[in-house]
């Protein structure tokens, strides 16, 4: 916990990307309590302004000496510079929040999603991590399941909207579509295929067990934030033709019997999920609804066949705000006195 005050001062690193600029969004819209802020990127961005809520600020290049005075520190700039400058935040004093994958393993610092594991919050080193966006929320969606039922085997499949590998990915699908529809053949530059129009079954690097690096985040980050190891998770993460929101199926087989009725009710009360499940009615969600969404959106809850123990459920949320930025800037709530509950009315308010 920080130390009680007025205002913080926050860095953002990495404040020119998609996740940064969400970031600095979100401050503004929960009415974060801020003092100083300080966007910081690479050298390309210098001298650029960035917008966060009525504030303009220009970005200043990330260096040794960019933390003096830094409450927290929030970082979206890819591991590389998280493993180099995240340390030289701590020691001038702030704690940082890391998007990276930079930490998530680390025995010490702990992995965070609010609404799961806030309890181990305290327990951080001057560094805390953000999880991978498709492990976070599928464990929003999972917790309050194994809290009553207890979880023994996950299957996932996700369907990862582009958004998630950068701001030129975006832009490579934009552009793909638009070729496309002018009978000309895109070359693809970001992802190793077209995106347009087709589906790729490759997130990130494969390994030698032949999942990729992207499947095993799923895996050993789940084990990490919901303290159970003994969890048997299978992941396929695949990339699709969706500018934001990822999507997921997941089956869950249980040790205690649960029924679709009592998981829908559990969900109904869960912190930060959403229950839209109306099929009847055409209601379930959809990367366009949950786009610009803060909840972790479950639908389409049914009983799994093939195990006697087991339920399927549709799981939708923005990428870059609950599996990026929005999880960051809570966690950093949590780290100052009574900011949790200011900043989940603020949002509740933003809500309507």
């Amino acid at each position: 916990m920080l130390e009680k005050k007025e205002k913080y001062n926050v860095a953002v690193v990495g404040a020119t990307g998609a996740v940064g600029k969400e970031m600095l969004s979100i401050l503004a819209e929960r009415d974060f309590p801020l003092g100083e802020l300080r966007p910081l990127a690479s050298e390309r961005s210098l001298g650029k302004e960035v917008e966060c809520g009525r504030r303009k600020v220009k970005v200043e290049v990330l260096g040794d000496d960019s933390f003096a005075g830094v409450d927290i520190a929030l970082f979206s700039a890819g591991a590389a510079r998280s493993k180099v400058y995240g340390p030289k935040a701590v020691a001038a004093g702030a704690v940082v929040v890391d998007n990276s994958s930079a930490f998530r393993m680390d025995d010490d610092i702990p992995l965070i999603v609010p609404e799961v594991n806030r309890a181990a919050i305290p327990d951080h080193p001057g560094i805390i991590a953000n999880p991978n966006c498709s492990t976070i929320q599928m464990v929003v969606a999972l917790k309050p399941i194994h809290d009553v039922a207890r979880i023994k085997r996950i299957v996932v499949a996700t369907y990862q909207a582009v958004s998630g590998a950068g701001g030129r990915a975006m832009e490579e699908l934009l552009e793909q579509v638009k070729a496309v529809g002018d009978f000309r053949f895109p070359s693809p530059q970001v992802f190793p295929h077209q995106i347009a129009f087709n589906l790729i079954p490759h997130i990130d690097a494969f390994l030698a067990n032949g999942y990729t690096k992207e499947e095993m985040k799923m895996v050993n980050e789940t084990h990490k934030i919901m303290g159970d190891a003994s969890i048997r998770v299978s992941a396929t993460c695949v990339r699709v033709p969706v500018f934001r929101a990822h999507s997921e199926v997941v089956n869950v087989e249980t040790e205690r019997k649960i029924t679709v009725e009592q998981v829908r009710e559990l969900l109904a009360y869960a912190e930060g999920v959403t229950v839209y499940d109306h099929p009847e009615d055409l209601i379930y969600p959809m990367p366009f609804e949950a786009s610009g969404h803060d909840d972790v959106l479950v639908g389409r809850i049914r009983e799994d066949l093939s195990v006697d123990n087991g339920i399927s459920m549709w799981v939708v949320s923005d990428n870059l705000r609950k599996g990026a930025a929005l999880n960051a800037i809570q966690i950093a709530e949590e780290l100052i006195p009574g900011g949790r509950a200011h900043g989940n009315a603020a949002a509740e308010q933003a809500r309507g």
